[in-house]
């Protein structure tokens, strides 16, 4: 059997959560990945649960799991976008209904996207915590310094 769920410590209290895609030929349709692609999220755990980023929709149950495990009836309080490409952030409306306290950090640019890839079923604004260049966002031991890259990887 192939286990396609794992997840390592990065640093005290920073977890990696990544899934295995085995079953993808073509890494955004276009480049071979003949020994499959990982999707990977990082959990800070400190006074407050900060998620950074989601996973392809492919593999969001397998995934979705894993973090319940981790988590162990914990509640995320922050879910960090770092980007609205799709193997980051396939799993936001399925975190965002289960976790329904939960803030969406991100920019002003996210934002517009979320919007317009879910429509009506993006998260409400009452639940997104807008952050700009130089901002932070205090976790507890580990505080958050937002830095805007613009199409460094994907718009915005």
């Amino acid at each position: 059997m192939i286990y396609t769920m794992f997840m390592d410590k990065m640093a005290p209290g920073i977890l990696r959560l990544s899934v295995m895609d085995n079953d993808l030929d073509l890494f955004e349709g276009q480049y071979p990945v003949p020994q499959g692609v990982s999707y990977n999220s990082y959990l800070i755990e400190d006074d407050r649960l900060c998620l950074l980023d989601t996973v392809d929709a492919r593999k969001q149950e397998e995934w979705l799991a894993g973090l319940d495990e981790v988590l162990a009836g914990r509640k995320l309080d922050y879910l960090v976008i770092s980007h609205m490409e799709p193997d980051h952030s396939g799993s936001i409306l399925r975190l965002a209904e289960k976790y329904q306290e939960m803030k969406l950090v991100g920019n002003t640019k996210t934002f517009t996207m979320l919007r317009q890839f879910f429509g009506a079923k993006a998260p409400t604004d009452d639940r997104l915590l807008e952050v700009g260049e130089g901002e932070t966002l205090p976790l507890g031991a580990h505080t958050l310094h937002f830095m805007l890259a613009p199409m460094v990887h994907w718009p915005e």
